[in-house]
C-alpha cells in the first residue's frame, strides 16, 4: 500500500498551508469571525440586510410552511387553537427571534403535541395544559444551567443521528401530503392538486437546486396561493373570509385539563424539544453559519417565554427546530430578514382575516405541501454526513457510524425521540467500553488510516511533508468528548495546550489536511 503511495510535492504542501493557515502559531486563532453582527449593533444588522435584500431571502421564510400549513388548519378545524392567536404570536415570535439571534431560527409548532392533539381531539385547555408543562420545564433547565449536562455527555454520533432519524421523518411526512391526491388521471384527479403538479414541482427544485438565487419557494407558493384561490371562487366560498379586526382571548386550563394535556402529550414531547430544537438546532446553526455559536441556553430560555405567553392566549405551542432552520436556509434564508418578512405577514393576516382564512387555506395543494417540506429535509439530513471527530481511524469511524445508524433507524421506527436517543446513547457506551477494555492506543495504532510514523514509513517524505501528515493523523486522534468544552451550551473539543476551539471548524479543517493528502494518494 506504502509503495502505492503518492505523497504531495513541496509546493503543494507550501500552497495549501498559505490557503488554509496551519502554519499559524498556537496563540493565534483558527475560528471564523462571528457572521452575525450583536443585535444591539444596528448599523451592522442594517448593513447585512441590505446586502441580503433579495427575492432568495423571502423565498427562504417559506421553508418551513409544508409543516406548518397543514398542522395549523388542522388544529383550527378541531377547534384547539385559535387560527388568530397562532398567526400573531407566531409572527411576532418570528420577529423577536430574528432580532435577538439573527440568522433564521425558524418558529414551528410542537409537532408531537400536535400529532396527540389531533389523535385525541384535545380541547383548548388541553393543548394549553401540555404546552405551558413543557416550556416550563424546559425553561427551568435553561435558568438553572441544567442543559449544559445534555451538551456535556452526548456524543456527536447520536446529534447526528437524531438529525438524519428527522430527516427521514419529515420525508416520510411529505410523501404523504403527496399521496393524499396521489391521482394522475381519472374521475377522481383534482386539477389544482395530483401527481402531476407534485412532480412538476420535484422537478422545478432540482433543476434550480445550484442556483440558489432563484426564490423556488416563493415561486411554489405563490401558484399553490393561486390555485386556493380559484378553488375557494370554483365552491363559492369567498362569502365565509371576513376582513376585519379579529383579536386574541385567553385560555386558562383547568387543573384536569393540564393533568390531562401535560401526561398524555407533554412528556412525549419533551424530549423531542430538548434534542431536536436546542441540542441538534445549536449544532445545525454552528454547521451553517461557521463561526456562529448559538447559546442552547438562550435557546431553551426563549421556547419558554414564548409559550408561557402564548398559550395562555389561545395559541398553539411553538418551539425552534433543526428540520425548520434546514428548510429556510435550503430555500434561501441567510439573514433574519426572512423572519422579519414572514412575521409582519402572519401578524396582518391573522388581525385582519382571523378563523376566516380557513376558507381559502385549506384548499392549498397539498402537492405542493409535500415536495416543499421533503425538500427542506433533505438540507437537514445532510448535516449528517460530518458524523465524526474520527474521520481518519477507521476502527472509530465504524463505531460513530453504528451509533448514528441505531439512533436514526431507532427514531424512526419507533417514531420518538426519545427512544432514538435512548437507544443511540446506550450503542454509544457499549462501544465506549469496548474501547477502554481493548485499549485506546492499541485500537489507534492498529486502525488508523495514515502512517503513524511518517518519517519511518516514508523516508523520503520532507519537512513540510511530515509536518502537514502529524498534523492530519493528531488532529484526527487527538478529539476530546464530544461536549467537553468549557463553556455552557457549546459542542467544544479539547485540543492540545488545553485550547478550546469550535468542533465545526476543528473538523473542517481536518477534512481540508485529508483531501489534500488524497488527492495525491491511490
Amino acid at each position: 500500500m506504502l509503495r502505492q503511495l503518492r505523497l504531495p510535492t513541496r509546493e503543494q504542501v507550501v500552497a495549501f498551508l498559505k490557503e488554509d493557515k496551519w502554519a499559524a502559531s498556537a496563540d493565534e486563532t483558527s475560528l471564523p469571525s462571528n457572521p452575525v453582527p450583536p443585535f444591539w449593533d444596528i448599523k451592522g444588522r442594517a448593513r447585512r440586510m441590505r446586502d441580503h435584500f433579495t427575492l432568495r431571502e423571502f423565498s427562504g421564510s417559506l421553508g418551513d410552511i409544508g409543516t406548518l400549513i397543514p398542522i395549523l388548519i388542522s388544529m383550527t378545524i378541531q377547534g384547539s387553537a385559535s387560527l388568530t392567536a397562532s398567526l400573531f404570536f407566531g409572527g411576532l415570535w418570528n420577529i423577536l427571534t430574528g432580532f435577538f439571534y439573527g440568522i433564521p431560527m425558524c418558529v414551528q409548532p410542537m409537532k408531537s403535541i400536535a400529532a396527540i392533539a389531533l389523535t385525541n381531539s384535545f380541547t383548548p385547555g388541553e393543548l394549553a395544559g401540555a404546552g405551558l408543562g413543557v416550556s416550563a420545564i424546559v425553561l427551568f433547565l435553561g435558568l438553572s444551567r441544567l442543559i449544559w449536562l445534555v451538551t456535556r455527555f452526548v456524543p456527536l454520533p447520536v446529534v447526528k443521528g437524531l438529525q438524519l432519524g428527522t430527516c427521514f421523518q419529515l420525508c416520510k411526512k411529505g410523501v404523504a401530503l403527496v399521496k393524499k391526491n396521489a391521482s394522475f388521471w381519472g374521475d377522481s384527479i383534482i386539477w389544482s392538486d395530483n401527481l402531476w403538479w407534485a412532480c412538476s414541482s420535484f422537478l422545478l427544485v432540482l433543476f434550480v437546486y445550484e442556483r440558489r438565487r432563484v426564490p423556488v419557494a416563493l415561486l411554489i407558493f405563490m401558484l399553490g396561493l393561486a390555485f386556493a384561490l380559484a378553488q375557494t371562487g370554483t365552491h363559492h366560498q369567498f362569502d365565509q373570509v371576513h376582513p376585519g379586526a379579529h383579536f386574541v382571548h385567553t385560555v386558562v386550563p383547568t387543573a384536569k385539563e393540564f393533568r390531562t394535556g401535560f401526561l398524555s402529550a407533554g412528556l412525549g414531547q419533551l424530549p423531542l424539544t430538548l434534542l431536536n430544537s436546542v441540542v441538534a438546532l445549536a449544532a445545525l446553526a454552528r454547521e451553517l453559519f461557521p463561526g456562529y455559536d448559538p447559546s442552547m441556553t438562550h435557546i431553551t430560555m426563549s421556547i419558554g417565554a414564548m409559550n408561557l405567553v402564548g398559550c395562555f392566549l389561545g395559541s398553539m405551542p411553538f418551539c425552534h427546530g433543526s428540520g425548520g432552520l434546514a428548510g429556510q436556509y435550503f430555500f434561501g434564508a441567510r439573514t433574519e430578514l426572512s423572519l422579519y418578512f414572514l412575521g409582519v405577514v402572519k401578524i396582518i393576516i391573522g388581525i385582519v382575516f382571523g378563523e376566516s382564512l380557513l376558507a381559502i387555506l385549506k384548499w392549498f395543494p397539498n402537492s405542493f405541501l409535500g415536495v416543499m417540506l421533503f425538500m427542506a429535509s433533505i438540507e437537514l439530513g445532510l448535516v449528517a454526513r460530518n458524523f465524526t471527530q474520527f474521520p481518519h481511524n477507521e476502527y472509530r469511524r465504524k463505531q460513530d457510524f453504528v451509533v448514528l445508524l441505531s439512533t436514526s433507524a431507532a427514531l424512526v421506527g419507533f417514531s420518538h425521540d426519545g427512544l432514538g436517543f435512548i437507544v443511540g446513547m446506550v450503542t454509544a457506551l457499549i462501544f465506549w467500553m469496548h474501547r477502554w477494555l481493548r485499549g485506546s492506543d492499541e485500537s489507534r495504532a492498529a486502525s488508523t488510516l495514515l502512517p503513524t510514523d511518517s518519517r519511518q514509513e516514508a523516508p523520503n517524505l520532507s519537512k513540510d511533508s511530515v509536518k502537514i501528515t502529524t498534523a492530519v493523523t493528531s488532529s484526527a486522534e487527538g478529539g476530546g468528548c464530544y461536549g467537553s468544552g468549557a463553556r455552557s451550551g457549546n459542542f467544544d473539543s479539547d485540543i492540545e495546550d488545553n485550547g478550546v476551539t469550535n468542533m465545526n471548524s476543528e473538523h473542517r479543517r481536518v477534512g481540508k489536511a485529508k483531501d489534500a493528502m488524497e488527492e495525491n494518494c491511490c
